[in-house]
This record gives structure tokens, sequence and C-alpha cells, in this order.
């Protein structure tokens, strides 16, 4: 069973290991490896390059044609497209690894062992990492133990959280984000899956994405709008969500930051599980907002609604507040309260005291 591992911790592995080690993904379709990979290098100014080799029908397709010398009569291989050519190192992401031919796994091989392909060597710095495919539902090709020894492995698992915190960055419509920040079970649809689906649609996070680039173009949720969103993440999927409009919407943090007043009734009928939702929804929204952005009516809104669930009792949600201020997975938020609102601060160290 491979080391389980989110997208922070995977970044964190990426930045101690040598780069002559090899690492391996293993994960669901879906779930943004290589988005996640090429966002990560991009930021460190290192091209990624991607190959599909579950789509390669033929080793030439990885190594070159082979070409005549006409020097040496010997044949050598000339350059695929992608090698680089300017000595500048790369990093290799060999995505659908275990859907990959027989045959173009014997020439990954000698690429994870010694960085060569046909002779030729990748440039001094280069990173291999590689991604596997799991589940009943793929027809998948069985690794070489002697290919597999050659790579670090690890289960990568991106959490939800993780996850709102990309669409917010993102512009994910606010609809997709709260309904999975309400049914967190629907991100990647797990639940969902049999073993003999087909072509039975579930939903996964490049799902997701594209229902909310649907629902930019549509007007009123009429029957035709729902059978659209059905075709991308599956009827039960598509049903759930649209039930989730006419269902009790758990609040989110632009409404509370905004005017805490108009919605103080709405948050009094929450559970704690629900409060629970809109404190992470809080913390989110202000880790990725810029210093300049957190305006006097946010500070006076967001001290408001402390204050709230501390004089109407909502201990648990409260201190599980205080913890996400604690937390240095919402640095940047801690710092913005810190420093931007003290009367915040203030509250939560006063609670905390009183415990």
């Amino acid at each position: 069973m491979a080391v389980s591992i989110n997208t922070e911790e995977l970044k964190h592995i990426l930045a101690f290991t040598p780069d002559w080690q090899n690492i391996m993904l293993v994960g669901r379709h879906g779930i943004g490896k290589s988005q996640i990979l090429e966002n990560h290098f991009h930021n460190l100014h290192q091209k990624v390059v991607s190959l599909f080799l579950g789509q390669m029908s033929d080793p030439g397709d990885l190594i070159g044609i082979p070409n005549k010398n006409e020097k040496t009569g010997k044949t050598e291989f000339m350059p695929p497209y992608w090698f680089p050519l300017d000595g500048r190192p790369i990093v290799l992401f060999l995505d659908e690894l275990n859907r990959a031919r027989p045959e173009i796994l014997q020439t990954i091989m000698d690429l994870a062992l010694n960085r060569k392909l046909a002779g030729r060597s990748l440039p001094e710095g280069s990173r291999i990492i590689s991604a596997v495919n799991e589940g009943d539902e793929y027809q998948l090709t069985d690794l070489d133990p002697a290919l597999v020894s050659r790579f670090n492995i690890y289960h990568f698992k991106p959490t939800v959280d993780e996850w709102l915190l990309w669409a917010q960055e993102k512009g994910i419509d606010e609809r997709v984000r709260s309904f999975i920040d309400s049914n967190r079970d629907y991100l990647d649809g797990d639940m969902l899956r049999t073993l003999d689906s087909g072509l039975e649609k579930t939903p996964d996070r490049r799902a997701w994405e594209r229902v909310s680039a649907l629902l930019e173009n549509i007007g009123s949720i009429d029957d035709t709008a729902k059978k659209a969103v059905a075709g991308v993440v599956g009827a039960k999927a598509a049903a759930r969500f649209f039930e989730s409009f006419s269902e009790r919407r758990v609040l989110n943090a632009k409404e509370v930051l905004q005017d805490f007043a108009s919605v103080q009734q709405q948050a009094s009928q929450y559970r704690i599980a629900e409060l629970s939702v809109l404190n992470e929804s809080i913390f989110r929204y202000l880790d990725r907002l810029p210093d300049g952005d957190f305006s006097d009516t946010m500070r006076k809104n967001l001290s408001a609604y402390v204050n709230w669930m501390t004089e109407k009792g909502y201990r648990e949600a409260m201190a599980q507040f205080c913890n996400l201020m604690e937390s240095v997975r919402y640095a940047h938020a801690n710092l913005l309260m810190m420093q931007q609102a003290p009367e915040v601060y203030q509250a939560v160290n006063q609670f905390i005291l009183s415990l």
C-alpha cells in the first residue's frame, strides 16, 4: 500500500527529493495530477513535458524515428519532438504509465534507470515523475517489479479543502463550490461508482470545473440545463446538485463579511457541522484576500460573527474557529486578522482563556 499524501505534502516532497530520484503518483483520473504538477513547476520556471503513454502505440512515439547516419553508416534515432536539445533540464511527466503497451514500458525502463532514450541522455538536473491510475474500471497493464523499484511511490489524494481553495482562486461558480463544501463525497464521486458502470458518468474534479463553465452560459435552470449537467457529472450527482439549490444552503464567507446582520437569523438555525463549514469558508476566503482588500466593513462583520458565536453559546463552533486561527494552513488569513482585525484576535484569546 503506497503512502498517502495531499497536494501540500507533495510540494514539500518535490522540494527535498533529489532530481535523480524518480517519483510515481498513484490515484484516480480527474484528481488533477498533471495540472497540479504543471502549476507547481511553472511557478519555479521549470518546463514540464507531459507524455500520455496510454495513447502511444509504438516505441517510436517515445524514442523517435530511426535514421541512417551517412557518415558512419550506422542507424541513429532522430530525437522526438519533445526531447530538449538546448541542454536545459526538464520535468518529464509520464502519465498513464500502467496503461502503456509492454513495448513502451521496456523503453521506459532505460529512461527510469539511466536517464537515457536510445543512447541520448536527458539534460543534467531533469526530473522524471510518473502517474498511474488505480481502480477496477481501468484497462491496466501490470508493471514489472524492476520498473516499479525505480520509483518513490505515493498514493496521491488531494483534499477537498485544497480543491476548494483552488476553485476559489480559479473562479469556479459559487454554486459548485458551495455544493462541494456541503457534499464532500461528491467531489470525486467514489460512492457513485460501480464495477459495471460502463459509460455511466460519475463526477470528478475536472467534471465539476466543466459544470462551472456550463453554468456561465445557462440562464434559468430548466430540464435541458439539468440534462446538460447530468452529462458531465452523471444523473445521480446532478440530481443531488440541483436539489441543494432548494434546500437550506450553507452561507458563504462573502455573505457573512459583507453584512452579517442580514444573515444572522439563517446562521442561528445551523448545526455545529454547518457552522464549521462556514468557518472554513471564511478562512479560505481571507487566505486568498490581498491585504489591501480587507475593508473596514469586513472587519466589523467578522468581529460581529465571532462575538455572536461566543455570546449565543456556539462554543464548539467557536473552538473550531480558534483551531483554524492557530493552523499553519491559513497563515495569511491569521496574519490578516492579527494585523487588521485585532478585536477578533482578542476575542479568540479571551475565549481560549475561558476554556
